[in-house]
C-alpha cells in the first residue's frame, strides 16, 4: 500500500487540509495531514479514492465565499474508488459519488481515502474510467437536480442553455439531448459547443446576436418551453424574454443577488422559475440523482468529461490546482491521491 496503512476496518489516510480561509487563492495554505479513519456507524462506507475531481466550488470554499463553509476541514465533493470497508454488497466494487455536504460542511474527498453513507455509493459503469467517474459529479448533478425540479425535457420541447459552454452548461446540454428534445446554447463569444450531445445543438453568439430575438425566430415566435441559466444576472433578461408561454426557468448562480423582475411579464407569460442549491444536496441525495443518469452511461447516450493527462494532479501540487480551477483551465481537473 503507497498512500495508507490498514489495519483491520481503519486507515491512516494523507488528507489534503485548509486550516482557514484565505484573502486570494494564490495565497490558500494547503497541507497534507495523516488521519485515521474508519466506519464510525452502521451505513458507512470506507473508499480508497482512486480519484477526485476539483471543482471551483472547493477552491472558492477556501476563500470563505460558501456560507456552509467550516475550517478546518479536507475539501472536495467528487470521488471515484474502490470500497474497502462497509456492506459486504460493496467490498471490492468501483464505486463514485458527489455532495453538497462533502467538503464545505464536513471532511471531503481531497484525499486517498473517504468515510461516506453507502448509500451514497454509485457503481461505476465498465465503460468509463475512475478519472471519468470522479468527474461526473457536480455539474451531472446539479444539471439533472435542475431539470428533476422543472420537469424533465421532452422529446418536442425546446431548452435553451444559457453559459453553454460551462461544465452544467455541457451537462445539461447532454441531459436534454438524451431526452430527446431540441437544444439551443447560448456563449459569450464566437465560439463552437465544446462538449457531447445526442444531438444537434443550436449556437449562439450573444456578443453578436440579440438572444431572446433569435431564439423566437429559431421557433417559429413560440421561444424556449425551458430555460437553463446556469449564469444568472447577466443573462436573466435574455432568458426570461426567451421563455415561450408556460415556460420554465431554472436558476443555479448569479454575479449578483437582485434583478429587475417584470412581473407583468412573468404572470401573463405563466412563466415558473426554479432555484437549484446542490450545496443543499447530502451524499445519499446526490447519489440518487447520479444513478438516474448511470443508464446514459453506460449505453454510451451520455459521456463523462475528457480527462486530460495535464489536468491530474497529485494532493501535492493542490494550491497549483486550486488556481487553475478558478484560473483560465477549462478541463475537468481531478487529484489522483492513490496514483
Amino acid at each position: 500500500m503507497t498512500a495508507a496503512a490498514k489495519t483491520s476496518s481503519s486507515v491512516t489516510a494523507n488528507c489534503l487540509r485548509v486550516a482557514v480561509k484565505a484573502d486570494r487563492i494564490e495565497n490558500v495554505a494547503l497541507g497534507i495531514e495523516q488521519r485515521t479513519l474508519a466506519c464510525a456507524r452502521p451505513g458507512d462506507a470506507l473508499v480508497e479514492i482512486k480519484a477526485a475531481a476539483i471543482n471551483p466550488s472547493d477552491a472558492k470554499a477556501t476563500l470563505g465565499l460558501m456560507p456552509h463553509a467550516v475550517f478546518p476541514r479536507t475539501p472536495g465533493r467528487d470521488f471515484a474508488g474502490v470500497v474497502i470497508d462497509g456492506p459486504a454488497d460493496l467490498i471490492g466494487k468501483e464505486v463514485f459519488g458527489s455532495s453538497g455536504q462533502l467538503g464545505i460542511g464536513r471532511d471531503g474527498t481531497h484525499a486517498t481515502h473517504l468515510v461516506v453513507e453507502a448509500s451514497a455509493l454509485v457503481e461505476k459503469p465498465a465503460n468509463i474510467s475512475l478519472a471519468e467517474a470522479a468527474g461526473i459529479g457536480v455539474p451531472f448533478v446539479t444539471a439533472q437536480e435542475g431539470f428533476r425540479r422543472s420537469g424533465m425535457p421532452k422529446p418536442g420541447e425546446t431548452v435553451l442553455i444559457l453559459g453553454l459552454n460551462g461544465k452544467v452548461g455541457q451537462a445539461a446540454t447532454q441531459i436534454a439531448s438524451w431526452q430527446g428534445a431540441r437544444v439551443i446554447g447560448v456563449v459569450r463569444k464566437d465560439e463552437l459547443y465544446a462538449g457531447h450531445a445526442h444531438g444537434e445543438v443550436t449556437v449562439i453568439d450573444s456578443s453578436r446576436n440579440d438572444v431572446a430575438a433569435t431564439v423566437r425566430e429559431l421557433t417559429g415566435g413560440k421561444g424556449a418551453d425551458l430555460v437553463y441559466n446556469t449564469v444568472g444576472e447577466p443573462y436573466y433578461d435574455a432568458g426570461t424574454k426567451s421563455l415561450a408561454h408556460l415556460g420554465r426557468q431554472i436558476f443555479i448562480a448569479s454575479t449578483k443577488a437582485t434583478v429587475p423582475f417584470d412581473i407583468f411579464a412573468f404572470y401573463r407569460g405563466k412563466h415558473t422559475f426554479f432555484g437549484v442549491d446542490s450545496l443543499s444536496l447530502s451524499s445519499p441525495e446526490a447519489g440518487e440523482i447520479l444513478r438516474e443518469l448511470v443508464p446514459g452511461f453506460a449505453s454510451g447516450a451520455l459521456k463523462p468529461f475528457p480527462i486530460e493527462p495535464d489536468a491530474i494532479y497529485p494532493l501535492q501540487r493542490a494550491a497549483e490546482a486550486y488556481v487553475a480551477v478558478l484560473g483560465s483551465s477549462r478541463d475537468r481537473l481531478v487529484f489522483q491521491p492513490n496514483g
